[in-house]
C-alpha cells in the first residue's frame, strides 16, 4: 500500500505551497490526488495566517494531466461534477492562487492551473489541451476559463487542434502571465510569494472578490458595487499605515 500524501502542503512566511506530487507518474491527476487537494483547500479557507497559495508539481513538470489509466478503468468519484466543484472551491480561497508552472501542464493539469488567479510559467513549460485526441469533453472547467482567459476564438483552436504550445505562446495569448528562465524559476516563485505576502491579506480577499464578482459585467454596474461593497479598511491598516509613516520620519 502507497501512504505517499500525493499533495504537500509546505508554510512558510504566510505563504503556502501545495505540490502535486506523483512525480513517478508525471504527477498525473488522480481521484486520490484530488481528494488530498481538495481537503488541504477547506483547510486552508479558514486559515488566517496564510495570505498567498502557490499551486505547482514536483519533479520534472507540473502535471501531464487527468491519468489515463485511471480513465480507462473508471474512477469511483463520490459525486457528479465532485472535480470541477473542487477547482471552483480552489478558484474561490479568499487569498492569492497562483500557478507555478514547469514542463508539462496538459488538459487536466491545464484545468487546475485555470483555477488559480494566474499562471507563471518557466520557459521549459509546455501547454496543451488534449481532450478532442482521446475523444473526450471537458468536465473541469476548461470551456469556460480557458475562453475567458484568452478569448472564444483562440480557445477554440487550442480545443480544436490539441496542438502543445510553449511557454512564450502561453505568454504571447494571455494564458501565463510571464514566462521566467528555468534556472531561475524556484527563487523568483520564493519571491514572488513572499512579495504577495507581505501586503494585506484583508485587501487581498476584498480585491479578488471585486474582481471576479464584477468580471465581464458593465463598467457602471461594476463601478457602483466597488462603491457599495467594498468592505473599506481592513484591520491592520492603521498599524501598516504608522510602520511607514515611522519609516519614513
Amino acid at each position: 500500500m502507497n501512504d505517499r500524501q500525493l499533495v504537500l502542503r509546505d508554510d512558510h512566511d504566510g505563504v503556502t505551497t501545495l505540490t502535486l506530487n506523483r512525480p513517478d507518474k508525471l504527477n498525473a491527476l488522480t481521484v486520490g490526488m484530488f481528494r488530498e487537494l481538495r481537503q488541504h483547500i477547506q483547510d486552508l479557507r479558514e486559515d488566517d495566517t496564510v495570505s498567498c497559495v502557490i499551486v505547482r508539481g514536483a519533479g520534472r513538470c507540473f502535471s501531464a494531466g487527468h491519468d489515463l489509466a485511471d480513465i480507462a478503468t473508471g474512477e469511483e468519484v463520490p459525486s457528479r461534477g465532485w472535480h470541477s466543484e473542487t477547482l471552483r472551491m480552489l478558484e474561490k480561497l479568499p487569498k492569492p492562487v497562483v500557478a507555478a508552472v514547469h514542463g508539462h501542464c496538459y488538459t487536466g493539469a491545464l484545468e487546475v492551473a485555470l483555477a488559480a488567479d494566474f499562471i507563471v510559467a518557466a520557459d521549459d513549460a509546455r501547454f496543451g489541451d488534449t481532450h478532442a485526441k482521446w475523444a473526450l469533453t471537458p468536465v473541469w472547467g476548461m470551456s469556460q476559463r480557458l475562453p475567458r482567459r484568452v478569448g472564444a476564438a483562440t480557445a477554440k483552436r487550442l480545443m480544436f487542434t490539441a496542438a502543445m504550445f510553449d511557454a512564450d505562446e502561453a505568454v504571447r495569448i494571455g494564458l501565463a502571465e510571464y514566462a521566467v528562465p528555468a534556472a531561475e524559476f524556484e527563487n523568483h516563485i520564493a519571491e514572488l510569494g513572499r512579495q504577495i505576502a507581505a501586503n494585506s491579506g484583508f485587501s487581498h480577499a476584498a480585491n479578488k472578490q471585486l474582481i471576479d464578482v464584477t468580471d465581464g459585467g458593465q463598467l457602471d454596474a461594476g463601478l457602483q458595487y466597488e462603491v457599495m461593497e467594498s468592505p473599506g479598511r481592513g484591520p491592520d491598516y492603521q498599524e501598516r499605515i504608522a510602520a511607514f509613516t515611522k519609516k519614513g520620519s
